[in-house]
């Protein structure tokens, strides 16, 4: 189960490129797991140790949110991908816009992916040093000294990031409800 998610406020790690893609956050030569730990290791496995990467700046391993341009996390469904920058130490995720799969797969999974506009995202990348402020609960991204910058999730997906539940941890929660419904239908109940 994700931890629950309220509010946070760190630094950021700016991947300056749009329609990264779900094979650059982690290469397919390292989905031969299932399990989540150890994949931060290998998230932009392929961008690491080259002067611009940004994963390997100093400061990145605090960092817990990262910044994106258009289109992140695009392409195949990699779950993975997910689980590579959660196991990094990331949170949430802000860019111009999102691949749907990813989106879905990040909310399933306790990372925040937010969505703003383009010119949201250059103003954050023009301040690198600044620590942003994420809360879910108001539904807001805080920059000091700018205006607060709205941000929205659907209700089920901001449901879950705020009690740190799955889609299976939510019906699992309801079972009583779902045995009663079932028993009023006369279907005798969950087995």
């Amino acid at each position: 189960m994700p931890e629950p998610f309220r509010n946070l406020t760190s630094r950021c790690v700016f991947v300056d490129r749009d329609h990264v893609d779900t094979d650059q956050i982690i290469p397919a030569r390292f989905l031969t797991t299932t399990s989540r730990d150890g994949l931060g290791a290998h998230a932009f496995a392929d961008w690491r140790g080259r002067p611009d990467c940004p994963l390997d700046a100093p400061g990145a391993r605090d960092a817990r949110i990262l910044v994106g341009g258009a289109n992140f996390g695009c392409g195949s469904s990699r779950e993975h991908a997910v689980w590579a920058l959660l196991d990094f130490g990331f949170r949430a995720v802000i860019a111009a816009s999102f691949g749907d799969i990813f989106r879905r797969n990040a909310i399933e999974n306790g990372l925040l992916p937010i969505q703003v506009a383009p010119g949201v995202v250059a103003s954050l990348r023009s301040e690198p040093d600044v620590e942003v402020t994420v809360d879910l609960e108001a539904n807001e991204v805080r920059v000091p000294g700018q205006d607060a910058i709205g941000f929205t999730v659907d209700s089920f997906g901001r449901h879950c990031l705020l009690q740190g539940v799955d889609t299976l941890g939510f019906l699992l929660e309801r079972e009583d409800v779902i045995r009663a419904f079932e028993q009023a239908r006369g279907d005798g109940g969950m087995a």
